[in-house]
């Protein structure tokens, strides 16, 4: 998995809030928009809720860019029902969230540990499914969710951004 390169094939179970049965979540179905893919270790955690929820909290900020959020982990779908509909702070979490139980996709997107579970992982796919931002981190600390929204605006420019570069402020022109 390179950035530039296709991402790898998405084609799992997820939890949708609403939906009674689990619903199915492809590469295919993601096409033509921004996909924002994220991973987190495990229901049933401390720091995940507040990653779960920061990225509900943002839902309309990432719809403005027309990039779909969606959620993994490699716990199973009847693990996100119990969670999702019993903790408070994941109540306005309306994107769908992955049941990775076979390990595939996060071994094709290289966040599978030993023990079964996911690091950290934050992947952007453009609309042609093209890996444009991958990042990995630890499990113990949380991702900045502002930055991913700021990476996919940046990328949506299709300009040089430069260094805390935000929307509104000029892009890099390369000299002629």
């Amino acid at each position: 998995m390179n950035v530039g390169q296709p991402a790898p094939p998405i084609d799992a179970e997820a939890y949708q809030r609403g939906e009674v049965n689990p619903q199915r979540v492809t590469s295919e179905g993601l096409a033509g928009r921004w996909t924002v893919l994220f991973f987190y270790p495990r229901d049933f955690t401390f720091v995940c809720p507040t990653e779960l929820a920061g990225f509900a909290e943002l839902a309309a900020e990432f719809e403005a860019e027309e990039a779909t959020v969606v959620g993994a982990s490699t716990d199973s779908y009847y693990s996100h029902v119990a969670w999702f509909e019993s903790h408070l702070m994941l109540a306005g979490i309306h994107y769908p969230v992955l049941a990775d139980t076979s390990h595939e996709l996060s071994r094709a997107y290289g966040v599978l540990t030993a023990d079964g579970s996911a690091l950290r992982g934050t992947f952007l796919i453009d609309p042609d499914g093209i890996l444009r931002h991958a990042s990995v981190s630890d499990q113990s600390v949380g991702r900045s969710v502002g930055e991913t929204l700021r990476v996919l605006q940046a990328l949506r420019t299709g300009e040089l951004c430069p260094v805390n570069w935000r929307p509104g402020q000029p892009t890099l022109a390369l000299a002629a």
